[in-house]
């Protein structure tokens, strides 16, 4: 099989982000490790670890197409902070996981893999078919709209962390 049992977490942390359910990226993981198990029995293994990525994606969006779904419209986006990093860091991975599981398909995608830090950048646009400009519109506005997000949340001041609630 292409991918080795150290990839198997970067590929459920991928399932979590893109579904932002831990039930939801467990039936993901499961079907495309099921899938590649059944290839290789057959003699026609994956290609490749990138299949395994891609085939996740293919089933975490159809997960996401079922049951309640985000309106379109626009986010807010700011300027990334240079506090970013440390309200970052008050982050659990739960609401990294619901705020990119709620951005709307391929942004969504390129958020995931991009916070992975797994790929190259070739790999990135053979996994999400786009060119490098297009990857680089979806992961600056993720990023700023991110930014804004964190800051109606988490505030930092002056080396204190503060809920939005108590500011």
């Amino acid at each position: 099989m292409a991918v080795t049992t150290k990839n198997l977490p970067q590929l459920y942390r991928f399932c979590f982000l893109m579904t932002g359910d831990a039930a939801k990226a467990q039936a993901a993981f499961q079907e495309t490790v099921r899938e590649a198990a059944t290839r290789s029995a057959g003699d026609e293994p994956p290609p490749d670890r990138l299949w395994f990525f891609r085939d996740a994606r293919r089933r975490c969006i159809a997960l996401g197409e079922q049951g309640i779904q985000a309106e379109p419209g626009m986010l807010e986006e700011i300027e990334i902070s240079p506090t970013a990093p440390m309200q970052i860091g008050q982050v659990d991975s739960s609401q990294l996981a619901l705020w990119i599981s709620a951005a709307p398909e391929p942004q969504r995608s390129a958020l995931a893999l991009f916070y992975l830090d797994e790929f190259s950048l070739a790999e990135l646009l053979s996994l999400l078919e786009m060119k490098a400009g297009e990857f680089s519109e979806h992961i600056c506005s993720g990023r700023r709209q991110f930014q804004a997000w964190l800051d109606s949340t988490i505030a930092y001041y002056g080396g204190e962390t503060l809920d939005a609630g108590q500011v």
